[in-house]
């Protein structure tokens, strides 16, 4: 077998640059918290492939569906030869997500192809072209996307022109709110949203109940119910992103949940697959189904092998009580950071298995981004994979996968603490 180090080789030959990767080792197995490079080498997951493997790298019940169905066949593309596993995915969703309406779904291959759709039905439904994300946004790579992405480097740069009618409302964002309230955050966006847009030009209010590429910035309690009320006031819908959030990630099934929200639509992707590519829009029948015949799909989307790991990721959720395990690995992490005596750690936060720091100059709220870096790269050189973001490029984030024992969880964390003193 090939080493790290020859394998990287051959990538600097054959991967296109504009494909970055946060550590040059290359992975031969994983599973429960760790992962093994071709080298021998163990790494502790605090990332999870960005919030994807909750369920695990190789989860007993996905490899054993995924199996079975390959066997059977891989691909007829629903949109000509449907399945019943499409169907059953769809079935999951209408039961698993908040909200006591009548739903449909509908299933495709990517976070940001979802966004995508969760659009189109919008703007459709109402007739309205406006949509409204904002600060600190993070939704996707592609140009639509792009557009509803606040963050310029790596993701916008150079890549314009973008789509037109998205509007960028100011977030809830408690540690630079300057005290603000949920409810006096939400009337400051929505004075924005009225002004600069108008509340009959707004087909969709977009936005992640806890951000993840922007910091995992929670907002303040209030701001997301005061938005979804304006917006069933204002005929817009209301879209939830839990492209990162959802499926066990916050404690909840849905981090919706957490303030009792029921989004219009709701997207999925990431946590649902157990690893491989699938994506979901799930919301009210009425906007769902407003849509003519032929008018949403794709050749890939809800491919019945991506479908029966979907399908036995969240029978694994439910037998594992994996919401309940979030729960936990929160306590954990927050318990164990919070007693970090470090004047540059600003604030922790998040939910569930879902938690950040945020880094800044000693009596400042200053971001430090270089310290930020300089941390996450010793975590990375003694063993524990962590990521980086927020809008300054100062939040460590950790992404456990669910199934992580409390031992690896406490391994990360001592070389955390180690890193974070050096």
């Amino acid at each position: 077998m090939s080493s790290s180090a020859d394998l990287h080789k051959r990538r600097v030959a054959a991967v296109a640059r504009g494909v970055g990767s946060t550590i040059n080792s290359y992975i031969e197995s994983a599973g429960g918290g760790t992962l093994t490079d071709v080298d021998g080498r163990e790494w502790i997951d605090f990332a999870s492939g960005i919030a994807v493997t909750n369920v695990g790298n190789a989860s007993p019940r996905v490899v054993e569906a995924v199996r079975q169905q390959v066997e059977r066949f891989t691909h007829t593309c629903f949109m000509v030869a449907p399945y019943e596993s499409y169907v059953a995915v769809c079935e999951q969703l209408i039961d698993l997500t908040p909200g006591s309406f009548e739903k449909r779904a509908a299933l495709f291959n990517s976070g940001a192809e979802a966004v995508e759709n969760a659009v189109k039905i919008a703007r459709h439904a109402t007739g309205r072209q406006a949509v409204v994300v904002f600060d600190h946004a993070y939704h996707g790579r592609t140009n639509l996307t792009m557009a509803l992405t606040a963050k310029n480097m790596p993701y916008k740069h150079r890549f314009g022109p973008f789509a037109p009618e998205v509007y960028r409302a100011p977030m809830s964002y408690p540690l630079r709110d300057g005290g603000l309230d949920g409810p006096e955050a939400a009337r400051r966006a929505i004075d924005v949203i009225e002004k600069q847009v108008g509340a009959g030009n707004v087909a969709a209010v977009l936005i992640e109940p806890i951000q993840g590429e922007g910091g995992f910035v929670v907002p303040s309690p209030g701001f997301l119910p005061a938005l979804a009320a304006w917006a069933a006031e204002a005929g817009a819908v209301f879209i939830a992103d839990e492209i990162q959030t959802g499926f066990c990630r916050t404690g909840q099934w849905f981090a919706s949940e957490h303030e009792g929200l029921e989004p219009d639509l709701i997207t999925t992707a990431k946590g649902m697959g157990g690893g491989l590519p699938i994506a979901g829009v799930v919301g009210r029948a009425e906007l769902m189904d407003a849509v003519h015949a032929g008018g949403l799909g794709g050749t890939y989307g809800g491919n019945p092998v991506a479908c029966a790991a979907a399908l036995a990721a969240i029978e694994t959720m439910r037998e594992l009580d994996l919401a309940t395990a979030a729960q936990r690995i929160e306590s954990v992490l927050k318990s164990a950071l919070s007693g970090i005596s470090d004047d540059g750690i600003a604030e922790v936060r998040g939910r569930g298995a879902m938690i950040a720091i945020e880094l800044v100059k000693p009596g400042t709220i200053e971001p430090d981004a270089a310290r930020t870096a300089a941390v996450s790269k010793a975590c990375h050189e003694a063993g524990l994979l962590t990521l980086t973001c927020g809008t300054y490029g100062n939040v460590l984030r950790f992404l456990p996968p669910l199934v992580i024992s409390d031992e690896d969880l406490h391994r990360g964390l001592d070389i955390l603490r180690e890193a974070l003193r050096n």
